[in-house]
């Protein structure tokens, strides 16, 4: 998946220090990442390639985390200079480029940026945050009020009817891939209700015997996915919510199609499920 950045490790520490000319810099434009240069490997913006770029952690230059002993920080195009002379790529980028690290950290870095963007004035008074010194954390100096990272929960779920998946494609979408049923969180439930709900409300099916099987930060919705297979509890005959859901159909370990890409939890919990580990 594409967290899975080993030997290299992520520390998400809030621990900002002033960035050395090998630091990365990070500056996003909508849905748009500026880049060095075009080509298979990522080349992000490193201070060493604008000399002149202030050094001094403030609003316009964000410390974001690190990977290994290399730091990341975030800064605004209208701070970038000369912001024409550089490559903007579509953050799906991220998806297959290399090194998978280095996508990993630029999609998690657009995560925090919009975060960031979206919070510069207090949702209470109206009065511009400032970033707190010991965490990752904006504060109003006026009415007190903390804003943190926000972070959407929200399910995968494989549901098993004896060897068979059940696999969905998602309505409006231009990706034809097949996926597993998925869907948010709501206020006052539980993760295990989370799934019940999610699977009723999509294709009218109950389940039993839920099994958790794993997390994963998927920084291109911002969200928190957390993975579970789950037993059909009675009648297998679908109801599609067709506002969700363009098809819907059970798949034996034979028929089930994977995914062209092993970034995401679905992919890896249908290949889990095509080999018999998952039974």
């Amino acid at each position: 998946m594409i967290q899975d950045i080993a030997p290299h490790i992520y520390h998400n520490e809030y621990r900002p220090v002033p960035p050395t000319e090998d630091s990365f810099l990070l500056c996003f434009e909508g849905n748009q990442v500026f880049l060095k240069s075009a080509g298979e490997e990522l080349s992000f913006l490193k201070f060493c390639h604008i000399p002149d770029f202030p050094r001094e952690l403030s609003l316009d230059l964000i410390y974001l985390f690190s990977v290994d002993g290399s730091t990341f920080y975030l800064t605004r195009p209208s701070c970038l200079p000369d912001k024409d002379k550089w490559v903007k790529e579509d953050i799906r980028i991220f998806r297959d480029a290399n090194p998978r690290w280095l996508s990993f950290a630029g999609i998690t870095a657009h995560q925090l940026s919009c975060w960031y963007e979206s919070r510069r004035f207090c949702g209470h008074c109206g009065k511009l945050l400032l970033h707190s010194g010991k965490e990752r954390m904006l504060y109003c100096p006026d009415c007190g009020l903390m804003e943190y990272p926000k972070i959407s929960p929200a399910v995968i779920v494989g549901i098993l009817n004896k060897d068979k998946l059940l696999m969905s494609k998602y309505a409006g979408r231009t990706a034809a891939h097949y996926a597993l049923i998925a869907g948010f969180a709501e206020i006052g439930e539980t993760i295990e209700e989370t799934v019940k709900r999610e699977v009723y409300e999509e294709v009218g099916l109950h389940v039993k015997n839920l099994r958790y099987y794993k997390s994963q930060p998927w920084s291109f919705s911002g969200t928190l996915l957390f993975g579970f297979f789950a037993e059909l509890d009675g009648d297998d005959a679908i109801t599609l919510d067709t506002s969700e859901l363009a098809t819907a159909g059970w798949f034996t370990r034979e028929e089930a199609p994977v995914q062209p890409l092993d970034i995401s939890l679905t992919s890896e919990m249908i290949r889990k499920f095509k080999s018999g580990e998952i039974v």
